[in-house]
């Protein structure tokens, strides 16, 4: 614990995997501008791997709904509990908050309530799209926020809170030659029998996967009914049970038509010609890739109902939001039915060079890459503001 004085302390909160991997990238990124700093937090395998000393494993803390929350509440107070008692006995010079606002929100408070720490929040609250009261809360008890999407900032300086957009961290694993590398010209024509890969994408957690793998799955034959030369590879993330999958594909009939991929969503990219995904950070992602896509999204009616009112955006997809254009169209809640989702598919597919070409836009919009590199650099101004290194 003597050598441990002699360093900076920087803490990084978070509490999900794909949070884990961006705080992961940012510690990364300020080791190389500082190897003489110890770091603590709460994450998971990647900022284990890069050397922090975690307080609590995250693996047991990815909540969701209500319900989920609810279940989860012993092992959240748990992770609390640890966080101040680290904070009792060896005291940070920064805290860096990564995604996870319920929890991230609290800590921060809890810290300016009782230490004079200071804090960066890297990958903010989408305050954007609903909870519009947390500005105030980051106003009030984060000092600098690190935003990742470009309409972020003048809503954030509007609110009077120090701020600045770094790029978007997606930027940095998608090549910007990558499009056109990988899929060669962009201009598209198919020809009679040219195999057309359609990657079906139907979310990470269970209650996704109930409420649209089978409206999938019945679109994907439908779509072969009318294209026969079409195929389907189905993306099965981590926290999916294979045979949740195969029950589905196994009840369409049409067996042959469907491959089940496992791994980096970036394999199903690698292969198909167009998406159908379920709304969510992916379909950012098949936009860098310039892949035509389709959004869906099914809840139950009372979710959706609460959704209509809380969430204040025009678009779902966020690829949409940053061009302020449906360059991927949306079929939410009744909308998407596996005839309208058949029919916009069969559009798409013989219209693929325009949706290619909208799809840039995104990048463009985007602009700057570097997202985690900018906000080490702002770490790294914050530990020499309050503590000179």
């Amino acid at each position: 614990m003597n050598t441990l004085v002699t360093l900076k302390h920087v803490m990084v909160l978070t509490g999900e995997p794909s949070g884990d991997f961006h705080a992961g990238r940012l510690v990364e990124e300020i080791r190389k501008k500082n190897g003489r700093i110890y770091f603590s937090g709460i994450g998971g395998p990647i900022l284990k791997q890069q050397g922090v000393d975690l307080i609590y494993d995250i693996e047991k803390l990815s909540a969701m709904g209500i319900t989920e929350v609810f279940l989860q509440f012993r092992y959240i107070k748990k992770a609390f509990d640890l966080f101040r008692e680290k904070l009792r006995h060896h005291l940070p010079d920064l805290i860096i908050l990564v995604d996870y606002p319920g929890f991230n929100l609290r800590a921060a408070k809890y810290v300016k309530d009782h230490y004079n720490i200071k804090i960066l929040y890297y990958i903010t609250p989408k305050v954007w799209a609903w909870k519009k009261n947390r500005l105030f809360k980051i106003k009030k008890y984060v000092d600098y926020a690190a935003l990742i999407f470009p309409f972020e900032e003048k809503l954030f300086k509007k609110t009077g809170i120090s701020s600045n957009y770094v790029g978007n961290p997606l930027l940095d694993e998608y090549p910007e030659n990558f499009p056109k590398s990988l899929f060669g010209s962009k201009t598209v024509s198919y020809k009679a029998n040219d195999p057309i890969i359609i990657g079906l994408l139907p979310g990470s957690r269970s209650a996704e996967i109930k409420n649209l793998l089978n409206i999938m799955i019945q679109s994907a034959c439908l779509i072969h009914q009318r294209q026969k030369q079409v195929r389907f590879i189905v993306s099965k993330a981590s926290s999916v049970r294979r045979v949740w999958i195969e029950e589905g594909i196994k009840k369409s009939g049409n067996p042959q038509l469907f491959e089940i991929v496992e791994g980096h969503v970036g394999e199903i990219f690698k292969q198909s010609n167009m998406i159908i995904a379920a709304s969510g950070t992916v379909t950012l992602e098949a936009a860098l890739y310039h892949i035509p896509t389709i959004l869906i999204y099914k809840m139950s009616i009372a979710s959706f109902w609460v959704a209509k009112l809380l969430v204040k955006v025009k678009y779902a997809g966020l690829a949409n939001l940053i061009v302020n254009e449906e360059i991927m169209p949306e079929l939410l809640q009744y909308k998407a039915s596996p005839d309208k989702i058949c029919k916009k598919a069969i559009y798409m597919i013989n219209h693929q060079n325009y949706y290619q070409t909208r799809l840039e836009l995104v990048r463009k919009k985007l602009g700057k890459k570097g997202a985690a590199k900018n906000t080490a650099c702002i770490a790294i101004h914050l530990l020499r503001e309050f503590h000179p290194i």
